[in-house]
């Protein structure tokens, strides 16, 4: 049972707009941007061109809607570690502004409209693809890996990678290797992005009694993990160039922001070892700022013409 004081906000329009923003902060905005980052240059890609703008819109709405439903998930899921974590302490469940049921029927309710969604307006595998990240995100991540076993986010992360097949298969209608080429960047991209974060709040995941890696090892450890992922994701970014035909434009943007996420990365793991401050958030930053390059270029490379 909820043992929480679920506080209702008062009417009028600050009231609405209260609960407006609290639905909103159910959905992690910030993960979805950062989801959404690699769906429009997939769909261009496959397209060879630029898509049909209103099938991009459509796909682009539908995937926002998916991420949403199971972020919302997540939050009534998680609602009790939540509570005793600093950095989630402020979600609209443990402050109050949502009831436990008002976020469970948002959270469904959002998931069967991106379905539907995604269906009618873009193609069925979509909806499918769409349906398999929900579920996942749900079942496997957040019910059973989180809590259980220091790997969560690296076989988590699969629900993460989902945007990059829904944006291949809503201008397709199909698969192929390429598509899952793009997946395995972002599968294996997900721990040295998300494991530095670990490392920041690492008190926190070990209030919340959650194995994080940063938690149940060390922070060398740590550093050679983030260090042997980078690699990996940087070479799995380069076999895009023989599978789908990148060109100069790829191949540079790739190479050069993937020898800057190694040097970072390999910074971190020299910060751990010698047991100075490692400073996890710059290589956290810079696997953004990583991933967000390596998918512009994905969007591109294709409308030049070398």
């Amino acid at each position: 049972m909820d043992l929480a004081v679920q506080s209702r906000p008062t009417g009028g329009l600050p009231g609405i707009r209260r609960t407006v923003l609290a639905y909103l902060a159910l959905t992690k905005p910030r993960v979805i941007e950062l989801l959404l980052i690699t769906t429009a240059p997939v769909m261009v890609l496959a397209a060879r061109g630029i898509p049909n703008l209103w099938l991009v819109l459509a796909t682009l709405v539908g995937g926002a809607l998916s991420a949403g439903s199971a972020n919302a998930f997540n939050c009534w899921i998680d609602r009790d570690i939540d509570r005793v974590m600093n950095r989630t302490k402020n979600r609209p469940l443990v402050t109050g502004e949502l009831t436990d049921r008002q976020a469970l029927a948002f959270a469904a309710v959002v998931g069967a409209v991106s379905v539907a969604w995604l269906g009618l307006l873009v193609n069925w595998l979509s909806a499918a693809l769409s349906l398999f990240a929900i579920l996942f995100y749900v079942f496997v991540y957040t019910l059973w890996l989180k809590r259980r076993t220091p790997q969560n986010i690296v076989w988590g992360g699969i629900a993460g990678c989902m945007p990059v097949l829904i944006g291949w298969s809503a201008v397709t209608d199909s698969l192929s290797l390429a598509p899952f080429i793009l997946f395995g960047i972002v599968f294996l991209w997900t721990p040295p992005h998300y494991w530095p974060l670990s490392m920041k709040y690492r008190a926190d995941y070990h209030r919340a009694d959650v194995p994080m890696l940063a938690v149940v090892r060390g922070r060398a450890v740590v550093g050679l993990q983030v260090v042997l992922y980078a690699w990996a994701t940087v070479v799995c970014s380069l076999l895009l160039v023989p599978v789908a035909g990148m060109g100069v434009t790829y191949t540079a943007v790739a190479a050069g922001s993937g020898v800057w996420f190694l040097i970072e990365s390999h910074r971190l793991y020299g910060r751990a070892i010698r047991h100075a401050d490692a400073r996890p958030m710059r290589v956290f930053h810079a696997s953004i700022t990583y991933l967000t390059l390596v998918f512009l270029a994905v969007g591109i490379d294709p409308l030049l013409p070398f």
